[in-house]
């Protein structure tokens, strides 16, 4: 049987500046933490970032109209794309004006970004690079897509944070979400694109995946994320100021626009490994997920009432790949039970006899709903799935993948869930961080010596579903766990 979605839903996919943007001689971004990061002798040596480098990525800055006219080819009418504040400003940004920006300790109060404020950073700005973006999202308008502006996607510009400094242990600066003007400059950074782009922006999101930053840049240190400076409490600390971020460019976006501003959060769904580790899943979620989200909506950070935080969300993009498998330590303890979601083996089974990715995140689709419909339970706001997809070079599980993801999605919406778009990661293969270009992810392979495209058998399967706003009954075959006797050979 068909399962047909509703009229308006959306079917689309999600990009990253630095993982697309670059590939095309001339097209470099060379002022971003990334960047240096990436290019850093040391770390490379070391085997904690790949050795790949992102000026040979995909191309997006110079070939986006290659890029949307596979995408309007597909049947997509949603994408989210970020601009690169090392871009935008890749000096400085100008004091702001005497009286704008309240601050009492290390919290961020307020930060109002008036036309005279406005008009100063608009002196300092990259035109060109304001303009190049100008032409991309034009694109996407011209080809009725509908289009989620995110602000930030993880660099940050050099003048921000030096992550060598930090990786070293020196914490003079600058130091990125460590520090409280990093707070300030990025409400006034979000402003000023607002003010510049926002006749094309159908929505905004502030960032992407902030709990990502803090925790793989100052905790799992062996992910290859910047700093790599190992030190829960700064974890914490950067938590916090990118929940202070989120509100302070939410307010920021408001002055000059009336469109809705939401967050894009990463997501596993946490299974117990018993019945008796039940509690172990509401410890986790409430340390992973719904402690930062309770700051943004009802202002409760960490036990503290912030009315400056408060109702500062109007819809929320849930990411997920994949699960984790917890179980209880104590009464108020948990671990990560290895072999199971993003705890597998590259290409492995898990031992639920589900395979694993080339990244090795375990095959789980019902998480998803379980994310969805946890999301909608709690806050009631309304919900895009703003990223998900798998590393598969052999395009095996992808196919697999999409229609059991997105049969979730229907599920949820069977449910009552507001889930308004799908939005898979991603249209083509990109820049994946630390790992390179090692982890193929795209519905479209991409050549990176000829930047040609090649439509994987997965696309296919997308355009069918994206242009039926359905999963068509031909397709229903695919809603199952991929068989893995061959990958155990």
């Amino acid at each position: 049987m068909t399962l047909s979605f509703p009229k308006g839903f959306r079917f689309g996919w999600s990009q990253a500046g630095f993982q697309h943007e670059m590939g095309i001689p001339g097209d470099e971004d060379t002022n971003s933490d990334w960047w240096v990061w990436v290019h850093d002798r040391d770390n490379i040596v070391s085997g904690l970032v790949s050795g790949d480098l992102p000026e040979n990525g995909p191309g997006y800055w110079s070939l986006y109209r290659v890029f949307h006219d596979n995408a309007v080819r597909m049947g997509l009418d949603i994408a989210r794309v970020n601009v690169e504040w090392s871009r935008i400003f890749p000096k400085p940004m100008p004091e702001p004006p005497n009286g704008n920006v309240e601050v009492v300790g290390d919290k961020v109060i307020k930060v109002d970004v008036d036309e005279r404020d406005l008009r100063r950073l608009d002196e300092t700005a990259n035109k060109a690079a304001i303009e190049h973006y100008r032409a991309i999202f034009n694109d996407l308008k011209n080809r009725n897509i509908f289009f989620i502006l995110n602000l930030y996607h993880w660099p940050l510009p050099l003048w921000v944070h030096d992550p060598i400094r930090v990786r070293k242990g020196d914490l003079s600066g600058p130091t990125g979400w460590l520090d409280i003007k990093t707070v300030i400059n990025f409400a006034r950074f979000a402003a000023y694109v607002a003010w510049k782009l926002d006749d094309l922006v159908d929505m905004y999101s502030t960032m992407n995946e902030p709990n990502v930053v803090a925790w793989n840049g100052y905790i799992n240190v062996k992910s290859g994320f910047p700093p790599s400076y190992l030190n829960p409490d700064l974890a914490r600390k950067a938590l916090v100021n990118l929940i202070q971020a989120h509100a302070r460019a939410y307010d920021a976006i408001k002055t000059v626009s009336r469109k809705p501003v939401g967050i894009i959060y990463a997501n596993n769904a946490y299974t117990p490994l018993t019945e008796k580790d039940s509690k172990a899943v509401e410890l986790a979620e409430q340390d992973a997920r719904w402690s930062f989200f309770d700051a943004v909506i009802h202002g409760n950070l960490y036990g503290e009432v912030r009315e400056d935080l408060r109702n500062r969300l109007d819809w929320i993009g849930a990411n997920y790949y994949s699960r984790l498998v917890v179980k209880l330590i104590s009464d108020n303890s948990y671990a990560i039970v290895p072999g199971y979601g993003h705890a597998c083996e590259r290409n492995s089974v898990s031992p639920d006899n589900r395979p694993c990715s080339d990244f090795g995140w375990e095959f789980y689709p019902e998480g998803l709903y379980d994310v969805l419909t946890k999301y909608w339970r709690r806050y009631h706001l309304p919900i895009y799935v703003t990223e998900n997809g798998i590393a598969d070079s052999a395009d095996y599980l992808r196919p697999y993948y999409l229609v059991s993801h997105i049969y979730q999605v229907y599920r949820a919406l069977s449910d009552g869930v507001d889930v308004r778009g799908y939005l898979h990661w991603s249209l083509t293969d990109n820049y994946e961080w630390a790992s390179g270009f090692s982890m193929r992810f795209g519905l479209l392979y991409v050549d990176y010596t000829t930047k040609r495209q090649y439509w994987r058998p997965s696309a296919y399967i997308y355009r069918e579903i994206a242009l039926n706003k359905a999963i068509p009954d031909e397709l229903m075959h695919l809603n199952t766990i991929p068989p893995v006797r061959s990958l155990r050979k």
